[in-house]
């Protein structure tokens, strides 16, 4: 019989006697046959049914994967009106503001469709269906094959399964493994590229808080956007154009105007990125140092940022959105290392893998199957190691850290195409694409800035990553720069095209691969990412043996525990998580209530830090208790907590009570539980969303943006 795998971790891991109905990342596609029965005695009165099915429409038809995963959002209206998170349009509402037209300060709201504003590279995307393909693949894996002869075979079989999943249709498949190739899933898609900003309260209200709330509970913080995608006259999705009529989802969230009370039921379901739950302790070893080296980097890189954005209002609002995606996770990795370390993870997998040894020592084929298993990951594991710490240096400090470099990578493609004499039109279509991307680039930069970022990297980077590793720019700077990596740098940005709006416009009126050939910031480029690819082939060839026998490890310990549900990691697929609206106590000294009000926002007031400013409309509305319909008991409550499990990608996924009533928008955990990706802990994990009552009001009294109100089904 094919097992069912579906991972259970609590503090104590797989040592815990039953699941607990509020942990778990759960495939929708399987809640009927191992989560209904638990979501019935929790509140939950939805059919399985009700909630995914590919015949009928139903709850998983409003869930949206924005931009891939990096967030999700929920459909609202009949109007394809999209609801997610503040944090998620926070990139958008930047590109959209300008010193005149602040958006990120004021807000937006449009009052009509004509109002909307397009966002280039912004998409939504919907889940038609998944399958079990399992049965399709796994017949052609045997056992002796090279962890690269079963990728090759993984990868063809794979495709021949998506062409004829989308056969004659304008959706995307996509198969993707599961308990690291235990068992795989085909999934179908359909994207949709027209997305237009519809409203976002000033950052006031949605990052109330800020950096110094972030991660945390209490929370007062209005973290909700409205977005509206678009589709072509014929129903199907359509690039933009002024054509493209309001997409008809098939099915939109109704909204609750109930409230929410301790103990009640919630569902989230969303497209959480990444968890790593079955690692190892030489994998928490290893997250453990790659953090500290994280955020050592991004440290530095903020640092720099801040300090330009406090002198000019110009480069705060080009630099708004970079500095908040970068210190978002800066906070968590510390955060991460923290609990990791409270929590004694290490400990607890030690204790796992110990669990795990006693139970196949005494069986001879189970020691014959399983035997090397952790030796051979612990020695894998320092080959990873070996070429993880530089490969992140490289994606941090040179990728995220100097815009000059990762905008000259753009121009590969170019170049190639320069070089080898392409036709004209090929040339022309590029230098038009390049043209456009030059005007967006430099509406968002500031060379100042980035000098000063550059210089910064380059030097951490010469002193902490292995000389073996270094590009060969470093040679350069030696021999013909006295090892003055500064005096490259102010060279450099005194000469690429790649810095200066005029200068690359003018070059791509008469492209001229030679030109680039002799670019300091093009050399430079090539030098970084040259040596980049090799290291992260290395890296990768690493991961993949690893990754071989962290497949049979799995499959050990589900072996080991087989009267066990266990639930996949989560891989920016759609998950359900459900659990109840809870009080938080994390010492004995701390204890905090499920919910927030507009007063606990007022008392927070600080005219000192800008984290804390209120509106004055905000406050005024405060003072004359004008809150309408969307008061609960009197109060206008802002956030509320509850026990479900959740990670990143998951920023703006629907919170939804046991009659598939919306009642708030996740947007963060808890500092405690930072370690979710590695631990679920019953005791520390909290969600923390915005009411939907607080996103009413504010939309409505605040904004005054009732054409948004009207399109909405509320439920008294």
């Amino acid at each position: 019989m094919k097992k069912i795998f579906i991972l259970f971790v609590t503090s104590a891991l797989f040592i815990s006697a039953k699941v607990k109905a509020d942990e778990g990342m759960w495939l929708p596609l399987l809640v009927e046959r191992l989560n209904y029965v638990d979501m019935q005695k929790m509140g939950c009165h939805l059919t399985a049914e009700e909630i995914y099915s590919v015949n009928h429409s139903s709850i998983k038809d409003a869930i949206v994967s924005i931009n891939n995963g990096r967030c999700t959002g929920s459909m609202i209206s009949s109007e394809g009106l999209l609801l997610t998170n503040h944090h998620c349009a926070y990139n958008y509402i930047q590109n959209h503001s300008t010193v005149e037209k602040d958006y990120l300060k004021n807000g937006f709201w449009a009052l009509n469709r004509i109002e909307e504003l397009r966002n280039d590279k912004l998409t939504a995307t919907f889940l038609i269906s998944m399958e079990d393909v399992s049965g399709k693949i796994l017949p052609y894996l045997k056992d002796n094959l090279s962890e690269s002869e079963r990728k090759a075979i993984v990868d063809s079989l794979s495709s021949i399964i998506e062409k004829q999943a989308v056969k004659g249709n304008l959706y995307t498949a996509k198969v993707i493994p599961f308990f690291e190739g235990n068992e795989y899933y085909l999934f179908i898609t359909e994207t949709y590229k027209d997305v237009r900003l519809v409203g976002a309260p000033p950052e006031a209200i949605g990052k109330f808080g800020g950096d110094t709330d972030n991660w945390m509970w209490p929370r007062e913080t209005g973290d909700f956007s409205l977005f509206r995608i678009y589709m072509s006259p014929e129903g199907t999705p359509a690039e933009y154009s002024k054509k493209n009529v309001p997409y008809k989802p098939k099915y939109s969230l109704p909204i609750s105007l109930k409230g929410v009370k301790k103990d009640d039921f919630t569902m989230i379901l969303g497209f959480p990125g990444t968890t790593d739950r079955f690692i190892t302790s030489y994998g928490v070893k290893l997250t453990l140092e790659l953090n500290t080296a994280k955020v050592k980097i991004r440290k530095s890189i903020l640092s720099i940022m801040s300090e330009d954005m406090k002198a000019s209002k110009e480069v705060d609002i080009k630099y708004a959105s970079k500095y908040a995606v970068i210190s978002n996770y800066y906070k968590y990795y510390i955060g991460q290392s923290e609990q990791l370390e409270k929590l004694k993870i290490y400990d607890k997998k030690v204790a796992i893998e110990n669990s795990f040894i006693a139970w196949y020592s005494n069986n001879p084929t189970l020691k014959k199957k399983y035997g090397t298993v952790l030796d051979e990951i612990s020695k894998l594991n320092d080959n990873v190691r070996k070429y993880a710490i530089t490969y992140s240096y490289y994606r941090e400090a040179i990728m995220q850290g100097i815009e000059l470099l990762v905008f000259a990578n753009s121009y590969e493609e170019l170049y190639k195409q320069l070089k080898i004499g392409a036709e004209e039109d090929t040339l022309n279509r590029l230098t038009q694409t390049f043209t456009y991307a030059a005007k967006q680039f430099f509406k968002n930069y500031n060379i100042g800035t980035d000098t000063k970022k550059c210089s910064a990297m380059m030097e951490m980077f010469n002193d902490d990553v292995p000389k073996e590793f270094l590009p060969d720019i470093y040679t350069t700077i030696q021999n013909k720069y006295k090892e003055s990596i500064s005096a490259y740098v102010d060279e450099m940005y005194n000469k690429s095209i790649f810095v200066s709006k005029d200068k690359l416009l003018e070059f791509l009126a008469k492209a001229d691969y030679k030109k680039l050939d002799k670019d300091l910031g093009y050399i430079t480029m090539i030098s970084f990412y040259n040596k980049y690819k090799e290291v992260a082939e290395l890296y990768n060839n690493a991961k993949l043996e690893l990754a071989g026998k962290t497949r049979l490890f799995v499959d050990g310990i589900i072996e080991q525990n087989k009267d066990k549900k266990y639930y996949p990691n989560a891989n920016s697929t759609m998950r359900l998580t459900y659990g109840k609206i809870s009080d938080y106590n994390p010492s004995p000294s701390k204890s905090f209530g499920y919910y927030t009000t507009l007063k606990d926002l007022i008392d927070k007031e600080n005219h000192d830090n800008s984290d804390f400013e209120v509106p004055p409309k905000l406050k005024q509305l405060y003072e004359s208790k004008d809150y309408g319909k969307y008061s609960t008991d009197g109060e206008m409550r802002t956030c509320f907590i509850s026990n479900n499990d959740q990670t990143g990608g998951m920023s703006g996924s629907p919170v939804i009570n046991g009659n598939g009533e919306l009642v708030g928008v996740a947007f963060d955990i808890n500092w405690e539980a930072t370690s979710v990706p590695i631990l679920f802990d019953e005791n520390y994990q909290r969600s923390i969303e915005v009411d939907i009552k607080y996103m009413l009001f504010i939309i409505d009294k605040y904004a005054g943006a009732t054409n948004i109100i009207k399109e909405l089904t509320l439920k008294e």
